[in-house]
């Protein structure tokens, strides 16, 4: 019998802002570890490459059309080990030149089955290198089906979430680096999951970055309206939950922690 569970991770890293050798090492290392642990589905936080002020420090000329050569080994890794995995990489569009907080969603053979440039990215502050994406696109992943992509505050915005809905999406996926406070999250990704009937997977980050502090900040599995898991950790972990692809929810209402 086919099995009817499918694993997802969610890499909950602590990037440090403009350290790219160091946080593609913890992205690669934290890969590894969640497919070795039986993850068929892998999602990064928003920004995991770069640390999400890496603009201040590092500056952009080093952000290049994607899939890039470390891109590459990560499309590699995916068809080697059958994963399917939800990266989270700035891009220089080659026509443009102009940049984006890009999603790029790698298939199990490791083709680009899709991708999402964030809409509501901040025209100030830690993310004016960027652009705004203007579409949404939708994709298939087996064994989910079709999925509809976000990026942290894309789920403020209804419209969003519904566009992709009306596209054919079957689940939602989010990147994001939403730390808790004044402007954190609430209850934006619960809405999400009301307005359109379908599950989302939020993988969030943590750790202290130069302008804010991730290390309270959840990810999250929500559906119908409410959280069905809220995970956090003070530093970088694997969370691992199983998904029951039959009933269409979590197999279990627990979840497995991994530090790294």
């Amino acid at each position: 019998m086919a099995d009817i569970r499918l694993r997802i991770a969610f890499l909950h890293l602590a990037p440090i802002p403009g350290a790219l050798a160091k946080n593609r090492h913890l992205i690669a290392h934290a890969i590894t570890k969640a497919a070795c642990l039986g993850a068929a589905w892998i999602i990064t936080p928003e920004l995991a490459v770069g640390g999400y002020t890496f603009a201040d420090t590092l500056g952009t000329d080093w952000i290049a059309p994607q899939p890039d050569p470390w891109m590459e080994k990560v499309r590699l890794f995916a068809a080697r080990k059958r994963v399917a995995i939800f990266l989270s990489h700035p891009e220089r569009d080659p026509q443009s030149g102009r940049l984006y907080n890009t999603v790029f969603a790698i298939a199990p053979d490791g083709r680009l089955a899709g991708s999402h440039r964030k809409i509501n990215a901040l025209r100030v502050g830690s993310e004016a290198w960027s652009t705004p994406g203007t579409e949404t696109t939708v994709f298939p992943m087996e064994p989910l089906g079709n999925v509809g992509m976000l990026i942290c505050a894309d789920a403020f915005s209804p419209g969003i979430a519904n566009s992709l809905k009306a596209k054919g999406a079957q689940i939602l996926v989010s990147s994001a680096a939403w730390a808790p406070g004044l402007h954190g999250p609430n209850g934006e990704w619960e809405r999400c999951t009301k307005d359109t009937g379908l599950p989302l997977f939020v993988c969030n980050r943590t750790g202290a970055d130069r302008t804010l502090d991730f290390r309270k900040a959840d990810s999250v599995v929500a559906q119908d309206g409410r959280r069905l898991l809220s995970m956090s950790s003070e530093r970088s972990a694997i969370f691992l939950i199983d998904w029951d692809l039959k009933a269409g929810t979590l197999a279990s209402p627990e979840y497995r922690q991994i530090l790294l």
